[in-house]
């Protein structure tokens, strides 16, 4: 199983799950068979930030604007629904490189962009095949 945690709460989170886990399972496991990632770095040479709280107003255009005063973005894509044709309300942002993507999700999480606060952490690479479990924490 794969979760991501800041790793101030990689011990006592990882105790709490596999207990959980194990009761849901009736089996035994272990936190040492679990692997944490920290969400608050990024992923080794990582320069693509999700974006998530988009408006079904905001467009490539206006999400490049509200970012590229951090940086060089190489390209912006938002996720559209393929049967509406609506936003589906989160995107991803290049940075050409990791020091700019890193000052803009500082910069830009938590703030409004028309009307709506945005949620940005780095984009995890697709994992085809394997279940990526990424549990909802309260924001620090």
């Amino acid at each position: 199983m794969v979760f991501f945690f800041g790793e101030e709460m990689k011990n006592s989170v990882g105790r709490f799950i596999a207990g959980r886990v194990s009761t849901i399972l009736d089996n035994s496991i272990s936190p040492s068979t679990l692997r944490f990632y920290s969400s608050h770095s990024p992923p080794s040479s990582s320069s693509k930030l999700f974006v998530a709280g988009l408006s079904w107003s905001v467009d490539e255009k206006s999400l490049k604007d509200a970012f590229s005063s951090f940086g060089n973005v190489s390209e912006v894509r938002i996720m559209y629904d393929k049967e509406t044709g609506r936003s589906r309300g989160f995107g991803f942002v290049h940075f050409s490189n990791e020091n700019e993507a890193m000052s803009a999700k500082d910069a830009m999480d938590g703030k409004a962009l028309l009307g709506r606060p945005l949620r940005v952490s780095f984009a995890l690479e697709k994992v085809r095949g394997v279940p990526v479990i990424v549990p909802r924490l309260p924001h620090t």
